[in-house]
């Protein structure tokens, strides 16, 4: 297979033929945050498509920081940013298109040839840096900067998906169990959630050419949880760079936001280590390499040929005063050309199906109303169905998820007499009972399945059974009417998880304990299966998995989950 052939895709069943205007021509790939394809401008010019995933689209607070953030991008003019020239926030779907950079990403170079020599990285770094100096001078910072959205031109580095990846709040779950932004190469307030400056994409920058030079990600692979761990807790190994490289990624790696460079400093450092070959003009022979051979892009589509011809174009009227009218004829001659004309007993077919069909449309809306009121009378009966299951046996597990975090952190499989009754009569429970086999160190998880958060309820890790307070007063709070829907509390910290279902206690006791300690978190991104590890301030470690969430309309919003409890196991 050519090169050529991997890079254009051709377009599935399920790929739409016209976006915006713009005629597809082949499918470029998929992200976090929707599908690219291949289109042209009017005058030929290929450019790079877009277009927003339907569980994005949906949601208000994406589309209006989608809004904003390509009003930005749109100002952003640099030698080494693939421009944004055209983009609709509210089109269905959201979209917008860049220009299309002939050329690999650093991801796929790196994959087909391995490491970069070492004049290579620094024509990177300086390309890069000098990008995200065009981009951080419109007050924009990239979020999600990593080697799939760095392409290899011929004449240098292009950085692309600036200005989007913080209307998807760079830390959320997609649908699918994706996520936008990178855990290999989040910086170290990133990955706490903390705050995200200019400081956090010269991080990214260090990790990137770190990948460059050895052909694998600087902190290693593995779970995104321990990688994220890595990035927090421990200082990078430099040993494993090259010599030169050393001094420069120290900087841009350091923990200390404020201790990293610039990128004006990283443009200069790089360029006095090129020496003459900095002022050559399109990168030394050795850049050129790495970028392999000139792709042929595929031609602009085609317009769709009528399957019928079309008839002429009449002349124009003559002006006043009119030609005197021709005498009426008894009959009309059909045309000799254009659409063939149905006869009269056709015509009156035609109206009666018309008929038939309106009653029937009528009638198919009555019938789809009437589904839709006995589709959410029968929600709401399994609801309360299921919340008088759960608040029999607390000590079932919530879901899959909670089984497996259940397992993974420790807990036996409970024996036959665990499951009757005490000699006191009351049914054995995982709430912490003298009678359990569970230490400290293993708490016995407890599950509540569908506790629902919104404007009117809170529970807190502590209650018995956290379904049943119906008030404002637990430490665990949904709120909707600021900036966005978010998890709040005053003694509560949260941490959102990564890298997919089956995160368990040990992976909660590990994020929990970071250095940055939030009690407010957001869920503009938020969807169903994202997971929130919980500690409170009595020691109680709580895992809440998504299941269902509204917020379209604030008023109304709310979120339903599972909820999985280990007392006092901080």
């Amino acid at each position: 297979m050519d090169q050529a052939t991997e890079v254009f895709q051709p377009l599935q069943a399920d790929d739409p033929p016209v976006v915006a205007g713009y005629r597809l021509a082949a499918r470029l790939g998929a992200g976090g945050m929707g599908r690219v394809y291949l289109s042209h401008t009017q005058g030929g010019r290929p450019v790079a498509i877009k277009v927003v995933r339907p569980e994005l689209a949906d949601d208000p607070d994406f589309r209006r920081r989608f809004r904003r953030e390509i009003t930005a991008a749109r100002r952003v003019r640099g030698a080494y940013t693939a421009e944004l020239i055209d983009a609709d926030a509210d089109a269905v779907p959201p979209w917008l298109a860049t220009l299309y950079v002939p050329g690999p990403s650093l991801a796929e170079a790196v994959a087909r040839r391995g490491p970069l020599p070492v004049a290579a990285v620094l024509w990177l770094m300086a390309g890069v840096a000098e990008a995200l100096q065009a981009i951080h001078a419109e007050g924009i910072v990239h979020r999600d900067l990593k080697p799939s959205n760095v392409l290899l031109a011929a004449d240098g580095p292009r950085v692309i998906d600036f200005g989007i990846a913080l209307a998807a709040d760079g830390t959320a779950y997609t649908a699918t169990g994706g996520t936008i932004g990178t855990p290999s190469f989040m910086a170290p307030e990133q990955a706490a959630g903390g705050e995200v400056t200019a400081a956090t994409d010269v991080f990214a920058l260090g990790q990137t050419a770190a990948f460059a030079a050895l052909g694998r990600a600087l902190y290693g692979d593995g779970p995104a949880v321990n990688v994220l761990y890595r990035i927090v807790h421990s200082e990078p190994d430099l040993d494993l760079l090259p010599e030169p490289l050393r001094p420069l990624l120290a900087r841009c790696l350091a923990a200390d936001p404020a201790e990293r460079a610039t990128p004006a400093e990283i443009v200069e450092w790089c360029r006095q280590r090129l020496g003459a070959d900095a002022d050559a003009g399109g990168g030394p022979a050795v850049w050129r390499e790495i970028t392999g051979p000139e792709v042929v892009v595929p031609g602009p589509v085609p317009e769709p040929t009528p399957a019928y011809p079309q008839p002429p174009v009449p002349a124009p009227t003559p002006a006043y005063p009119h030609p005197p009218m021709p005498a009426p004829a008894a009959t009309y001659p059909q045309p000799q050309y254009g659409w063939p004309q149905p006869t009269p007993e056709e015509r009156k077919a035609r109206r009666r199906r018309a008929a038939l069909i309106s009653a029937a449309g009528v009638a198919g809306g009555a019938l789809l109303v009437a589904l839709l009121a006995w589709s959410v009378m029968e929600a709401k009966g399994r609801l309360d169905d299921r919340d008088t299951a759960a608040s029999r046996t607390s000590t079932t597990g919530p879901s899959a998820r909670s089984s497996s975090s259940a397992s993974a952190s420790g807990e036996k499989s409970d024996s036959s007499s665990d499951s009757s009754s005490d000699s006191s009569g009351t049914s054995g429970s995982g709430t912490g009972d003298a009678g359990t086999s569970a230490s400290p160190r293993n708490p016995r998880p407890e599950g509540f399945a569908a506790v629902w958060l919104d404007a009117k309820n809170s529970f807190s890790l502590s209650d018995k059974d956290p379904k049943a307070r119906k008030d404002r007063k637990g430490d665990i709070r949904f709120d909707c009417q600021t900036l966005g829907c978010r998890l709040k509390s005053d003694s509560v910290v949260f941490m959102q998880m990564y890298g997919g279902p089956g995160t368990t206690l040990d992976d909660c006791r590990l994020m929990l304990n970071t250095s940055t300690q939030k009690h407010d978190w957001g869920l503009s991104g938020a969807a169903a299966g994202t997971e929130f590890c919980m500690k409170d301030d009595k020691g109680n470690i709580g895992l809440y998995v998504i299941q269902t969430k509204s917020t379209a309309m604030p008023d109304l919003a709310f979120l339903s989950g599972d909820l999985t409890i280990w007392r006092n196991a901080a």
